[in-house]
């Protein structure tokens, strides 16, 4: 038991690491802008160099992972993830800051797929596994929120350095811990799928930079449209070459279950609604409400308590609900989370319009990401738990691209007419819309359809779930999420008797 939770620890500590980088400068970039004399619109790449790196190379290092172990590959992510750090920490000038953003990304890419894929086939199927994948899943999720007020912290109490600097004493310590307490899986013979890796890499950097581009430069600009254009191209080159290849590095058997599938694609949605609440809700806090970077920082306390004290319960849920069962209701307490969070305004109260909807937000979160990660992995053989572990991240780098490629260009729209308030509250709203197509991925592939046929009718959110929030937010609110509420219900009564349907 000891050598598991200092196994659980050990990828608890780098993934909660690798997720941090994503949002730990983020209070900081005005600082960063200062002292590095960035224009407005480079200063954006010290998140795009991070998030293009890392989710255009998931796939390679996830397979690298099953062909040269795990263990080793996760040695060599951390310590490239390690040393760009430092470098990055140093960084006398932008160019040499993205550069060693982009070198963190690679060690993020080969490190992070083998996090998940130790973790599934280290701890045995059942309540052991549940438990250690909500932890995980808290991770994922609230990684986010614990980067931002880390980073208020440390860009007010020392400099926006130390948001590097960090992960250099941790890294070291996981390299040196790592070969002493994580098992290394077996090496298989065979060669990495070039081409595969080629394809796969360039398409999904081509993808997810013309997504970022449109935030700035719209979904009409010639190079976006361009970048767009290759991407899809290049990935479908890439399924084609997997069909042909003798060893691929994503088995395209890993999409032939609808529960995965689902899976991947609700959370795309789920994670771009996340991502883009953290970076408009942070502006919105300095912004609008005036607050320092520390105290923005804090702002987010709520949702990140939250989230993290959900885990101990997650495991009891799924034991009780099922896995489907949980994820459709967190699924949906995180859209009333963020149909709330989408009303504020000019005069809203950080206590009422925000921390309450934060803490609403945060139980729906958590308890959807232990299920979707989950879901993810469901069915997976062994050898290849490394792509599917792969394709859970590249859904999580995807969706936050694409969330907040999206989110800035609704934001961009509504700013010049209606003022910073109103355009984040519109891109909130947006992100809320996210979640509701996440939902409805859920109920209508992830679970199975012949439970969207339940008996049960006529009901009311706040009847349902026991959730009074969302009533008095307007009709063309209320109205689609009762149809969803109607659905989801469908579901968690007649899950049960949908699996016996399907035994028989």
């Amino acid at each position: 038991m000891a050598s598991r939770t200092s196994l659980l620890a050990i990828i608890l500590g780098s993934y909660l690491m690798i997720v941090l980088d994503v949002s730990i400068v983020i209070n900081a970039l005005p600082r960063i802008h200062h002292a590095l004399g960035f224009s407005s619109t480079g200063l954006s790449w010290v998140q795009n160099a991070y998030t293009l790196a890392f989710g255009g190379l998931l796939l390679l290092g996830a397979r690298a992972g099953d062909i040269l172990g795990r263990r080793r590959m996760f040695v060599v992510g951390i310590a490239l993830f390690t040393l760009a750090s430092l470098a990055a920490g140093t960084a006398q000038s932008a160019s040499w800051l993205l550069a060693a953003r982009a070198v963190q990304g690679i060690g993020a890419a080969i490190a992070a797929p083998s996090t998940l894929a130790l973790l599934m086939t280290s701890f045995p199927e059942g309540r052991e596994r549940t438990r250690a994948l909500s932890y995980y899943a808290a991770v994922a999720g609230g990684g986010g929120s614990v980067g931002l007020v880390l980073g208020g912290i440390l860009t007010s109490w020392l400099s926006w350095r130390w948001g590097l600097f960090i992960n250099v004493p941790i890294g070291i310590a996981l390299v040196l811990a790592a070969p002493r307490v994580l098992p290394e899986t077996e090496r298989r013979t065979g060669h990495l799928d070039v081409a595969g890796a080629a394809t796969s890499t360039l398409g999904m950097f081509a993808l997810v930079y013309g997504i970022v581009r449109a935030g700035d430069f719209g979904w009409s600009d010639r190079f976006t449209l361009t970048s767009l254009a290759a991407g899809l191209v290049l990935l479908a080159a890439f399924v084609l070459n997997e069909r042909r290849a003798e060893q691929p590095i994503t088995p395209l058997r890993l999409f032939a279950s609808r529960e995965r599938v689902g899976a991947y694609v609700a959370r795309v949605l789920f994670v771009g609604a996340m991502f883009g609440q953290f970076f408009f809700l942070t502006q919105y806090l300095q912004g609008v409400l005036g607050f320092s970077p520390i105290e923005a920082g804090v702002a987010f306390l709520p949702l990140t308590i939250v989230m993290f004290a959900m885990t101990q319960a997650i495991p009891s849920l799924v034991a009780r609900f099922g896995n489907t069962r949980v994820l459709a209701g967190g699924v949906l307490v995180a859209l009333v989370g963020m149909t709330w969070l989408s009303r504020v305004g000019i005069g809203t109260s950080y206590w009422t319009g925000i921390a309450l909807p934060m803490v609403v937000l945060g139980v729906g979160a958590a308890s959807a990401f232990a299920p979707l990660t989950s879901a993810g992995m469901a069915g997976v053989a062994a050898e290849d738990a490394g792509a599917a572990s792969g394709l859970v991240n590249v859904a999580h780098q995807l969706g936050g691209s694409l969330g907040l490629g999206v989110l800035v260009t609704v934001f961009a729209s509504a700013l010049p007419a209606n003022g910073l308030a109103h355009a984040i509250s519109m891109s909130l709203t947006v992100g809320a819309g996210m979640l509701a197509l996440a939902l409805a991925v859920v109920l209508g592939v992830v679970a199975r359809p012949r439970a969207l046929h339940a008996r049960v009718q006529n009901l009311r959110v706040g009847e349902s779930l026991g959730i009074g929030a969302i009533d008095g937010l307007g009709d063309e609110v209320e109205r689609p999420l009762f149809h969803l509420v109607e659905d989801a219900r469908h579901v968690l009564a007649d899950d049960a008797e949908a699996e016996q349907l399907d035994a028989a």
